[in-house]
């Protein structure tokens, strides 16, 4: 995607959006360029990548191999980690709140916070 195209973004994800228009929601969910292909059972999978493979073939899109992992059971999608089990926090944003030294100046306080409205959907009464 060239840079300096302000609608390059917008007009990637309206492409994506149209191309895997019958999958998203059953087997794949695209983000501008992060793809997940996910499948109920692990027999199933195989097809759902023959099927995800086929669009890449007709609209000539192409992966790169150092960015793809098959064959898994969760990852990293978005910042979070998609498991089985559904969508749970990712390891390395509580390592950073962990690791973080005591707040002692107005932007740090304000780093916190923003790290822990990035996990707040996963700490239960995070808004009382």
């Amino acid at each position: 995607m060239p840079f300096g195209l302000k609608n390059a973004g917008a007009t990637y994800q309206r492409l994506m959006d149209k191309i895997f228009r019958p999958q998203i929601g059953r087997n794949v969910e695209v983000y501008v360029d992060d793809m997940l292909v996910k499948s109920k059972k692990a027999e199933d999978h195989v097809t759902d990548l023959e099927e995800t493979f086929s669009v890449f073939r007709k609209y000539r899109l192409k992966l790169n191999p150092a960015k793809c992992a098959f064959g898994v059971r969760g990852g990293h999608f978005l910042g979070f980690m998609v498991t089985q089990r559904g969508i749970e926090a990712n390891p390395l944003k509580i390592k950073a709140i962990l690791d973080m030294k005591v707040p002692a100046y107005i932007n740090e306080v304000q780093r916190l916070t923003g790290r822990i409205v990035a996990l707040s959907r996963f700490i239960s009464k995070s808004a009382e």
